[in-house]
């Protein structure tokens, strides 16, 4: 299944723990 970059970049903000944060495992599951 692939998404959007837009669709990604707001998944990681949603999830992301810090600003960029794109290895935690919240935003791993969410994309």
């Amino acid at each position: 299944m692939s998404i959007t970059a837009e669709r990604k970049q707001q998944l990681i903000k949603e999830y992301a723990t810090v600003a960029n944060d794109t290895g935690s495992p919240e935003v791993q599951v969410a994309i």
